[in-house]
């Protein structure tokens, strides 16, 4: 991860681009979509552009983990940025065999 990264004063898709690489280089995932929901929570505590994001993540390594276990290697993952700038995540973690089943 670039440590010297500004998430509060980088473009939209900058931010996106670096929660992607972010996940991307801790969980490995086979596919990782994130969404920014900012605009829907505009007038509330913590509701700046680029600060709710949707995840939809399928990682061989949630096989066997309950949703809490996979959401907490989620927000592992990110802890730096939930820190500088991240207020909300919606989290969607699936193994690729449940992605498979449900989407395909």
């Amino acid at each position: 991860m670039n440590a010297s990264f500004d998430f509060m004063s980088a473009s939209a898709a900058d931010k996106i681009a670096h929660l992607e690489a972010r996940l991307n280089e801790t969980l490995q995932p086979q596919s990782v979509h994130i969404d920014d929901d900012s605009a829907a929570h505009a007038g509330h505590a913590g509701a700046a552009a680029g600060s709710h994001y949707t995840v939809t993540i399928v990682a061989a390594c949630f096989a066997g983990k309950a949703r809490v276990a996979r959401h907490r290697l989620v927000y592992d993952a990110l802890a730096e940025e939930m820190r500088r700038g991240v207020h909300a995540l919606a989290i969607r973690a699936y193994t690729p065999q449940e992605f498979a089943e449900q989407f395909e």
